[in-house]
């Protein structure tokens, strides 16, 4: 298990006066897949967020997305007002976020990227994303984490 230390994602939503809960998981470091995280912790994939990195025309950016829909490139240069997004490397991932592959959360980055998050999130109400660490959620409302995040609401998957 992760631990009940509190991760940077933790303290952010702690000083910005955000309700959440911790859900702590099993992992195995070689299947970080997100229909693990949903499975174990007993919540429906379209509850359950992954956190992709990429780079688009003018800097990085991130997209929220259920676990069980993939990034639509096209769709998601096109919600970020970019001619092309490219996925970043994963050894680019920690220097740039902070955070690991299978612990990256939208929240608490390095650095604040413009942030993107599926439509799917308007169908749920509370929405689960990586606490910042592997074999760690944090659970919080949708709508705290679109307005926490100031992301863009759109079309991202295909």
């Amino acid at each position: 298990m992760a631990g009940s230390k509190k991760t940077n994602a933790m303290r952010m939503l702690d000083s910005a006066g955000i309700d959440y809960s911790v859900l702590e998981y099993e992992f195995d470091e070689n299947d970080l897949d997100g229909h693990h995280v949903a499975e174990y912790l007993n919540l429906p994939y379209e509850e359950v967020f992954k956190t992709i990195v990429a780079k688009g025309d003018d800097g990085y950016v991130v997209f929220c997305l259920s676990v069980d829909d993939e990034l639509d490139l096209k769709k998601a240069a096109k919600l970020a007002k970019s001619k092309r997004v490219e996925l970043i490397h994963v050894k680019e991932l920690l220097p740039l976020t902070g955070y690991i592959r299978g612990g990256c959360s939208p929240i608490g980055m390095k650095k604040k990227f413009p942030t993107y998050i599926d439509e799917m999130i308007e169908l749920v109400d509370d929405v689960s994303v990586s606490g910042g660490v592997r074999g760690m959620q944090i659970r919080l409302k949708a709508s705290d984490l679109v307005e926490y995040t100031q992301a863009v609401v759109g079309d991202i998957t295909g």
